[in-house]
């Protein structure tokens, strides 16, 4: 099935067809999908009037609710695309992002001092507004940003079309759709919140919103128990986390995804131990192919597997490729793994050069092919399952989130006092399918020098928390008078670790500073 629908004509079909199906629960309200569906036409027609149409990209931050659910499909309806932005986010970075996108208004109740964008926020019910046709835009138009970790110490900004969202459906159907409830769980700006609401609403199913940031095991099962969620989407790091301390918490789920690090197989195996009916689905691909390109049910087999679980076969409209440079390995070959089909991204806003860097057109199969080279690498085995074998390059994957270190280590390079920095990173276990914690080494100007400071590890991390998301302030912090070399005069990252207290090295320190 190939629906070239932007994302909120394919919701209006649904809520035409089952105008009285209920589409959001949160622990508030209830909203069906005629309900939703006028909501949004009512905030689109406001966007409208505030200057909001095709080509533009609005940032927002809303509570999660019905009611952000509601605005972003108004964003979508008016013909612009949006970037949901997470109420975390340090101020030095929202102002970032929105320097980035030049939108026309944020939409927002909390303005972010220093700003120079005017900022709009939906003011009770939405107004009646005729039911219009929205702007001509196609599934090829940007629907939504995703911000993501850079290289180059500021964020990337993900473009992605409607198609990289719709082409998901014909797959959710395996998890969602009428009858089916889809727990609302990740964060608002990654592209799994594309798969649990829009991909859930597309098809049918009803979205249940949890309105915490933080979900324990408690939460989980409150969704499940008391709201009806029967499907979820934990990253690997949150599954890990319920199967030690609670699988319990997990009774109820006809449906678990899991994806974002190496799937743990003692982990799943202890879940589909505790509930042999449940389906576990596990989910490979980077924000630049949409939230999945490879999904596995996952077998108890697998979890015994030398090699590790599967990434597994390509999902809807989208075609995975090993290659060696530009020439495709051989099955069993290990090369880089690469992306094509409607899931990929528009490119980098505002970085021509590194979206064609990393989105460049090859042959494959003897046909022009657009790609994206996901610096991760992997096999194909005989049977086309896709297999993992490590990245190319430094970056990490922390609690689902993608960590380049370059940036964290130009942040705390521009901290005032800061001489030279180094970030390493340490793993809970051997085989890479732990958790992942980060440390920052660093020298400061000597004394005498014009910016010499007395920073400790704990006024440094007060100063990149101001500076950076959460995600990507390390977890150990530790002053250094020089670093160690390698032979050929590189920072020896190994010799940093070992200097470390013996806890922290292990992985087993406290989350603190050092």
């Amino acid at each position: 099935m190939n629906d070239p629908s932007p994302i909120h004509v394919a919701v209006a079909r649904r809520a035409a067809a089952t105008p009285d199906a209920i589409a959001v629960v949160t622990p508030h309200e209830r909203v069906g999908y005629a309900e939703l569906d006028a909501a949004a036409d009512g905030w689109a027609a406001r966007l409208g009037e505030l200057g909001v149409g095709p080509g533009d990209l609005v940032p927002v931050d809303l509570p999660r609710s019905a009611e952000l659910v509601a605005v972003l499909l108004g964003v979508l309806k008016s013909g612009a695309g949006y970037a949901a932005l997470d109420h975390r986010w340090p101020p030095e970075r929202v102002r970032t992002v929105l320097e980035t996108l030049s939108p026309p208004l944020f939409i927002t109740r909390r303005p972010v001092p220093g700003a120079l964008v005017p900022s709009w926020a939906p003011d009770g019910e939405p107004p009646r507004a005729p039911r219009t046709p929205p702007p001509d835009v196609t599934g090829d138009a940007p629907a939504t940003v995703f911000f993501t970790s850079g290289t180059s110490g500021a964020p990337k900004a993900v473009v992605s079309p409607h198609r990289a969202t719709t082409r998901l459906a014909r797959d959710a159907r395996a998890w969602t759709g009428p009858g089916r409830s889809m727990a609302q769980i990740s964060p608002v700006s990654w592209d799994a919140f594309s798969l649990e609401v829009w991909g859930t609403l597309i098809t049918g199913g009803r979205c249940v919103v949890s309105e915490g940031d933080h979900l324990l095991p408690s939460g989980l099962r409150s969704l499940i128990r008391e709201f009806g969620a029967d499907a979820a989407f934990l990253t690997t790091s949150l599954l890990n986390l319920i199967a030690e301390e609670d699988p319990d918490s997990l009774r109820g789920l006809r449906t678990l995804v899991t994806g974002g690090e190496r799937m743990s197989a003692g982990h799943v195996r202890r879940c589909l131990e505790t509930h042999p009916g449940l389906e576990v689905i596990n989910g490979y691909g980077p924000v630049e192919s949409c939230v999945f390109a490879a999904t596995h049910p996952v077998e108890p087999d697998d979890c015994a597997a030398p090699e590790g679980v599967p990434l597994g076969t390509a999902v809807s409209r989208t075609g995975i490729h090993v290659l060696r440079g530009e020439e495709p390995a051989a099955p069993g070959e290990i090369g880089e793994i690469c992306l094509s089909g409607d899931g990929l991204a528009l490119g980098y806003l505002g970085d021509p050069g590194l979206t064609a860097a990393k989105f460049p057109t090859v042959r494959v199969a003897g046909s022009p092919t657009r790609i994206y080279r996901t610096g991760d690498r992997g096999l194909l085995d005989a049977r086309g399952v896709l297999h993992f074998r490590g990245r190319g390059d430094r970056q990490l994957k922390i609690a689902g989130h993608r960590v380049e270190p370059q940036e964290i280590e130009a942040a705390a390079r521009r901290i005032p006092g800061v001489r030279a920095c180094a970030v390493a990173a340490l793993r809970d276990t051997a085989d890479g399918t732990g958790g992942t914690r980060l440390a920052l080494f660093y020298t400061t100007e000597p004394p005498g020098a014009p910016e010499h400071r007395d920073l400790g590890p704990a006024a440094l991390r007060r100063e990149l928390a101001a500076r950076l998301p959460r995600h990507l302030v390390p977890h150990f912090l530790s002053p250094q008078p020089a670093f160690p070399l390698t032979p050929n005069g590189k920072v020896d990252r190994a010799a940093l670790l070992a200097l470390l207290p013996v806890p922290a090295a292990e992985g087993h320190a406290p989350n603190r500073s050092s």
